[in-house]
């Protein structure tokens, strides 16, 4: 036994397993799903992407959800804000080719808004909300994927500002309401649509749209590969979220479904009961 590991020592070791980093994806989906809905991406977000990827061959697509408690606790919206800011930020520094995709459902479809937002709105304080995206961010972003997004109209009823595209983000933008929806449509007075995106074909919808972002895209890479990024100029704070409303301002039709909002009762896929009255309303 002795001269079997003695003879064993004599051998060479084999080289310790090194860490290999993963391949960059040649596009990447953050989504931010609805109010309610499960951890993950949400029936619109599984949906949307499916169909994506289905869309854009062989190309790869990474899929993240952005981690927020989704609730009817609104004010915790702002963990969203923070979790997709912060995935956005790393994956432009680590994968600069990746094409990012954002994307939001609802509330999600807010949170994802607010992140591109480059003002603070008249009444939120700038030490209140996260540090803006650096200008520069939105050349690593193909597109911007919105379903059932909060209209102005139901936002002022909810006392909260309204969203706001970004203005590097705007040409990107692929916003999509159901017809009727109490929540996204100026005019809408149905709340049962609002969780039917997938069912009316509109995450269909939604994917090719994104996927012709994202081909045109890849093609202009392919064309000047070597074109420099343009410098970015100083920022301003993007938006934060404001007090909830006072029960008295939520539409007749929203109380009746109860479900909730971004800061008030921006609803999600599914009616929830109400949340008992609370604290006087928070004020940044």
């Amino acid at each position: 036994m002795g001269a079997v590991a003695a003879a064993g020592a004599l051998l060479p070791s084999a080289p310790a397993p090194t860490a290999v980093a993963a391949p960059c994806p040649d596009a990447k989906v953050i989504f931010a799903r609805g109010t309610t809905e499960l951890p993950g991406l949400g029936p619109t977000g599984d949906a949307f992407v499916s169909s994506l990827q289905s869309q854009v061959g062989p190309k790869s697509v990474e899929v993240s959800p952005v981690n927020y408690p989704a609730t009817t606790d609104f004010r915790t919206a702002v963990d969203g804000i923070n979790d997709a800011r912060a995935q956005i930020l790393a994956t432009a520094a680590s994968c600069p080719d990746t094409k990012m995709v954002l994307g939001g459902f609802s509330q999600g479809a807010a949170v994802m808004g607010f992140v591109t937002a480059n003002v603070v709105p008249e009444g939120v304080s700038a030490l209140n909300v996260p540090t803006p995206m650096p200008l520069d961010v939105a050349d690593h972003v193909a597109a911007v994927a919105l379903f059932g997004k909060p209209s102005a109209r139901f936002m002022r009823a909810i006392n909260d500002p309204q969203i706001v595209i970004g203005p590097s983000y705007v040409d990107k933008a692929v916003d999509l309401c159901v017809d009727d929806d109490l929540v996204c449509d100026p005019d809408g007075r149905s709340f049962g649509v609002h969780s039917r995106y997938p069912e009316v074909g509109m995450a269909d919808q939604g994917a090719t749209q994104v996927a012709h972002k994202l081909q045109a895209s890849w093609a202009a890479d392919a064309a000047d590969p070597d074109e420099p990024a343009t410098a970015a100029p100083t920022q301003t704070p993007t938006p934060g979220l404001l007090s909830g409303p006072a029960a008295s301002e939520i539409p007749p039709a929203h109380v009746a479904s109860a479900t909730p909002g971004l800061t008030g009762p921006l609803p999600g896929p599914a009616p929830a009961p109400a949340p008992p009255p609370g604290p006087a309303p928070f004020t940044p």
